[in-house]
């Protein structure tokens, strides 16, 4: 295992605020893809937004702050951290549940 390889780590976060119908996910999208951070964004149904993102520390504590600005018509009230176990394979950013 390379010391990149050991470095890779995995968080869970949820977004609760005025995140859906806003272009959140796109927003989170973008910004990893910026970030080079690998996972997925989605809607919840109540009304939160879920995050799994992996990267290494530093991209992982980019990411949250942006999530806690979100695009210009979202309000974030609270962004929940948790760890997450990193995933073998995941190499991309995706949003899931896009219609």
């Amino acid at each position: 295992m390379t010391s990149t390889e050991k470095a890779v780590e995995a968080r869970r976060f949820v977004v609760r605020g005025r995140v859906q119908g806003v272009g959140f996910r796109w927003f989170v999208e973008r910004e990893a893809h910026m970030l080079g951070i690998a996972g997925w964004v989605r809607n919840n149904h109540d009304g939160s937004v879920e995050v799994l993102a992996q990267g290494s520390r530093d991209q992982l504590s980019g990411l949250h702050s942006r999530l806690r600005e979100g695009p210009r018509a979202a309000r974030v009230d609270n962004v929940e951290v948790s760890e997450a176990r990193p995933v073998a394979g995941f190499s991309t950013f995706r949003i899931e549940g896009a219609w």
